[in-house]
């Protein structure tokens, strides 16, 4: 997170289920706020290293399920806000999320725990002030490719088929998506596109 003066406070989150199409979406973001010469930086998953540390370990003896996957995004995500977003706030910057709260909560959904549950859990984080939602690649495939770190989506589908469990991967991405079509629909996030990156910005 840069530590330079300020140009204006504000909290852009940046959701999807791929990490690379959230990681390319939260670094265009922040090139177009470095160009105004406004002050923060970008919030990625895994900031504090807990996934990574858990990857360091052989996948098969990993038995996580879902609802512990939720949990530990949830410690990861309080070490962001604790160490990176709040600290940029309180500095008046822009800092961009990414991912935040809704990629998460799809992800519960889609694995069949409570929204009500998974609201409770995240009323630590504050609620941001634009919600983008990264371009989805690769829809016709029905789970995740790639490494287990390139993001939570990738690193839920292979804890989750490693451990044999019955929530298949292949099922999670296609409802994810499906909440994220209903989340934008109803106006709770917009398309990250050249005409809505001027709302996001303010």
């Amino acid at each position: 997170m840069a530590r330079r003066p300020a140009a204006e406070r504000r909290l852009i989150a940046v959701e999807g289920t791929r990490g690379p199409d959230i990681e390319s979406a939260g670094q265009l973001l922040w090139r177009r706020i470095r160009s105004r010469k406004d002050t923060g930086g970008i919030s990625r998953w895994d900031a504090s290293g807990l996934f990574y540390e858990l990857r360091l370990g052989k996948r098969r003896h990993l038995t996580l399920s879902p609802r512990t996957l939720v949990l530990l995004y949830a410690a990861d995500l309080a070490f962001r806000v604790r160490w990176e977003v709040r600290p940029a706030l309180e500095r008046n910057q822009v800092v961009v999320v990414a991912p935040y709260l809704e990629t998460v909560t799809a992800f519960g959904v889609a694995a069949g725990l409570s929204a009500e549950w998974l609201a409770s859990l995240f009323r630590f984080a504050p609620p941001p002030d634009f919600c983008a939602r990264a371009k989805e690649h690769g829809g016709k495939h029905p789970g995740w490719k790639g490494k287990l770190l390139d993001g939570f989506g990738e690193f839920c589908s292979g804890i989750l088929t490693a451990a044999d469990s019955p929530v298949r991967p292949a099922d999670l991405r296609p409802k994810m998506v499906a909440y994220l079509d209903r989340l934008e629909k109803n106006g709770g996030c917009i398309r990250l596109t050249k005409e809505s990156l001027g709302k996001a910005l303010g």
